[in-house]
């Protein structure tokens, strides 16, 4: 039997904020992804923008098998699947695509501006036939679990709860980087692979960086964490300014955690400045797309070379004067990613995977 906490969309998609208890709230890739600079104004939203790889919800508990049968309803569906991994779950379509989302991967956007913003970056998909799983690391995460062991929970829950496979695996940022490991080790549970806005590892100062702001997080210390970032990120706005945006942000991102959120923070951080995928993407077997910005102040345009060189059959996608955030909302990113699945069919066609069922009403806790 499955065990899934769930909330009805329509209770998520207010201003209003989560119950107390959450699945949690996100960045880390917000915690050591510095945006390119740009006016004021644009400088909030970059900020905000990076909190979307965030947040998660709560509610009560129910009981129920999972069968395959494809979901119908297009509004945001949140909950946590047996082995402690959240999800939020946008569209309809027949395709599935798992969203690894950037770090911290803990957390899920459960409303405001940051639900709307994952929300516009997963229509084109559903708009082109994808119900689109936005799926957390696990929930109290052991000291010492790496990527590869992050890449072994989501391949677990592929074969647990989406029969062994799904059609479309897209990871962003720190989530591209788990990626590398689950292409590398687990090729039979997807179909197609896109890694955006992630390289082989993080530069050493990005390391510095964000084990600094997860240990912030994981004092509860969040407003000092996003001032960090925003200090790092854009020097040049006044000093003020930028400590009122840190706590602002701590407190819209922050505001409410799961139970476990002080440990993960941190395990996933140490996770990450320990990484280099070098030792493991000469292993992978499949067709990857990888994009990247050639202004990303975090992975320069030489590292996104040099990670896709490694990859034996890898096509890689630069956007000109694009930075580490704004990807997705690219216009040609969705048609980059049909154009590669058009081009690299499935080394073993299988019919449409399967949809985990989900139940949109309140269970007893159990």
């Amino acid at each position: 039997m499955t065990r899934r906490t769930q909330l009805p969309a329509d209770a998520l998609v207010s201003e209003v904020d989560p119950p107390a208890e959450q699945l949690g709230s996100n960045d880390a890739a917000g915690a050591g992804r510095r945006p390119a600079p740009e006016p004021v104004w644009g400088i909030a939203r970059a900020v905000i923008a990076g909190a979307t790889r965030a947040a998660t919800a709560g509610g009560a508990m129910v009981r129920r098998r999972l069968r395959a049968q494809p979901t119908s309803s297009p509004d945001p569906v949140f909950g946590i699947f047996a082995n402690g991994m959240a999800y939020l779950r946008m569209g309809g379509g027949p395709k599935t695509l798992l969203w690894i989302p950037g770090g911290p991967g803990n957390t899920l956007p459960t409303g405001g501006l940051a639900l709307r913003m994952g929300q516009s970056w997963s229509r084109p998909f559903a708009d082109a036939g994808y119900t689109v799983w936005w799926v957390t690391r696990r929930q109290n995460m052991p000291t010492g679990h790496s990527f590869a062991d992050m890449a072994n929970d989501y391949a677990q829950v592929i074969g647990e709860e989406f029969g062994g496979k799904v059609d479309l695996v897209l990871g962003m940022s720190t989530g591209g980087q788990i990626a590398f490991y689950l292409a590398a080790g687990h090729p039979e549970t997807f179909q197609h692979i896109i890694i955006v806005a992630a390289g082989y590892a993080d530069a050493e100062h990005d390391k510095d960086l964000l084990l600094r702001s997860a240990r912030l997080l994981s004092q509860g210390r969040a407003g000092e964490a996003m001032a960090l970032f925003v200090d790092d990120m854009y020097p040049r706005v006044p000093r003020p300014a930028r400590r009122i945006l840190g706590e602002v942000m701590g407190r819209s991102m922050y505001g409410n955690t799961h139970p476990h959120f002080d440990n993960d923070v941190m395990v996933e951080a140490e996770a990450e400045a320990a990484s280099d995928a070098r030792e493991v993407l000469p292993d992978i077997t499949i067709p990857v797309l990888l994009v990247g910005g050639d202004q990303d102040p975090y992975f320069p345009k030489e590292m996104f070379q040099d990670t896709a060189g490694l990859i034996p059959d890898c096509t890689l996608r630069l956007y000109e004067g694009k930075g580490h955030e704004g990807l997705l909302s690219e216009k040609r990113f969705l048609q980059d990613v049909l154009t590669f699945i058009a081009e690299h069919p499935a080394a073993q066609p299988e019919p449409a995977t399967e949809q985990p069922e989900t139940n949109d009403q309140l269970g007893a806790a159990t």
